[in-house]
């Protein structure tokens, strides 16, 4: 196997994460994670060098490849890595075949940091999104003189063309959850924290550009992007994701999103009991429970807080499919099939999403160093220290 931490550039165009895991003996459990994500990727004829040195100068978009690889590997599907474009040419063990392009919205030449709850730097952050999705419509349509567009590939012509994207246009953008790939996507804002309104996603139309300009949001809404078949987008699908399944000494908090049907609770089930709760174990577990009543459901979140040791998260957690009704070519529902991952569909004649968060999605993970300082701030932040 190809070794991606050989270093193959001077030590001025490393990458500042390529040059702390390398450095950094803190990281050594997560290098073989990551070089396990590689099988076959970094085998691409003419490409592998090529895909090293990405890896090593720009690292984001790579770490984002990588991801994918490893999810394609443990759904069990072959990948033609033959082909030049796109970045996987997949068939299943059913002879089910689709394409997947990989991209990432990045920072760019003067970009302002993007903040959370700032509305301007969410809008230039979705604005990111909305681009590089086009950017790959462009591709696969031809548009702009290009030569060979992929929609006259025969390995691409007539399956589903799929846009795997994720966000590293700031170094809070991991922080957005799936909030403005929601609003490029659906044109839904997000969910209300009002009393009366709990929940509920505003509708937007558009986005205003610095220069006034209106750009059109909701792509999946309307035919506009009739050529992508679905998306795929994580937060979590990034290198932190290596660090948590080296099992590497840290502090983890965890969101994940919990429902259940109120006729599923058993009368004695305290963990469905509505309201914050605070729970902790001796063994260095904090659990924060929150559930609402949504008329035929409970629904709500943990907060976690503990140590790495007592961690588990699977590859596909924290995963989202969107799927665009509008689709010359649909994506078939159950080619990502693992239990955790979260679908998102479009109804067209109620003009409304439906999102299917399973119970238990993961929503968000943070890792912090394993020290009291931090297993401090983190209780008292959460509301587990007064």
């Amino acid at each position: 196997m190809v070794d991606l931490f050989e270093q193959r550039l001077p030590e001025e165009r490393l990458h500042s994460s390529f040059r702390e895991i390398q450095g950094n003996p803190a990281f050594a459990s997560v290098i073989p994670v990551i070089q396990s994500w590689s099988v076959g990727l970094v085998d691409r004829h003419r490409e592998g060098d090529k895909f090293i040195k990405e890896f090593q100068s720009t690292f984001n978009s790579s770490m984002w490849e990588l991801y994918i690889n490893k999810l394609l590997i443990d759904l069990g599907y072959s990948v033609d890595f033959s082909h030049a474009a796109p970045d996987f040419c997949i068939t299943t063990p059913q002879g089910y075949r689709f394409n997947v392009e990989a991209v990432i919205s990045d920072r760019g030449q003067g970009a302002v940091d993007w903040r959370p709850l700032a509305e301007d730097s969410k809008k230039r952050g979705a604005l990111k999104l909305l681009g590089k999705l086009k950017d790959k419509v462009d591709i696969f349509r031809g548009a702009n003189g290009k030569k060979t567009p992929y929609a006259s590939l025969e390995h691409v012509r007539d399956l589903p063309f799929v846009v795997a994207i994720a966000p590293f246009d700031s170094e809070h953008a991991l922080m957005q959850n799936n909030e403005l790939i929601n609003l490029v996507l659906f044109g839904i804002g997000e969910p209300s924290h009002d009393i009366n309104k709990f929940g509920r996603q505003a509708k937007v139309a558009s986005l205003n550009k610095p220069s006034g300009a209106p750009v059109n949001v909701g792509i999946f809404t309307n035919d506009s992007f009739k050529e992508i078949s679905a998306v795929i987008f994580s937060t979590l699908g990034t290198f932190s994701k290596a660090v948590v399944e080296s099992g590497m000494d840290m502090i983890i908090r965890s969101t994940r999103y919990r429902v259940i049907n109120k006729d599923d609770i058993r009368k004695d089930d305290t963990a469905w009991s509505l309201k914050d709760r605070y729970h902790t174990a001796r063994n260095f577990d904090f659990v924060k429970t929150m559930r609402w009543d949504f008329g035929c459901q409970v629904a709500g979140a943990d907060v976690r807080i503990c140590h790495s040791k007592l961690y588990r998260e699977t590859h596909p957690d924290g995963l989202h499919i969107y799927y665009n009704p509008y689709a010359e070519t649909p994506l078939d529902p159950k080619i990502f099939y693992p239990a955790e991952i979260t679908h998102n569909f479009y109804d067209t004649a109620d003009n409304e999403p439906i999102q299917i968060h399973p119970d238990g999605a993961l929503v968000s993970r943070q890792t912090f160093e394993p020290s009291l300082t931090w297993l401090e701030h983190l209780l008292r932040t959460n509301g587990f220290l007064g």
